[in-house]
């Protein structure tokens, strides 16, 4: 299933420090936003919803170990997460699967008063923000 659509988001490519670090904190996150399976390669896999998917690799052409949200590049994946309630469920549930929850301090407003969201980081560093939608 492709999208045709001019400018419509194909995929990201995140290269990753540790591939199977990257699959179980990743995987974890991106089934439970509903994307299943796509391809598995051994410095990779991947994960669709529609047209769109997601790759995380250890590539052998790394230039570095280390990535850094704050550094020029990508900061953060923005999801819409669906309610209020299952928003507030993943950040329970992302402890247990390498992530940690980023300005608990102003959950769930930490992207103002009237966006309500999770902010989680994983083990190597990456940004998703998880959005209540409806």
């Amino acid at each position: 299933m492709t999208d045709e659509t001019p400018g419509a988001l194909d995929h990201v490519e995140l290269w990753v420090p540790h591939l199977g670090r990257a699959k179980s904190e990743w995987g974890w996150l991106l089934t439970r936003l509903g994307y299943r399976d796509h391809q598995d390669w051994p410095h990779g896999c991947s994960w669709r919803r529609g047209p769109t998917y997601i790759v995380v690799e250890e590539s052998p052409a790394l230039s570095s170990r280390a990535y850094e949200r704050t550094a020029p590049g990508l900061n953060h994946l923005a999801f819409r997460a669906g309610t209020r309630r299952q928003v507030d469920a993943l950040v329970v549930d992302a402890v247990a699967h390498g992530w940690r929850e980023l300005f608990p301090e102003k959950y769930p407003h930490a992207g103002g008063p009237d966006h309500y969201a999770a902010y989680l980081v994983n083990s190597d560093g990456f940004e998703a923000e998880l959005i209540a939608t409806v």
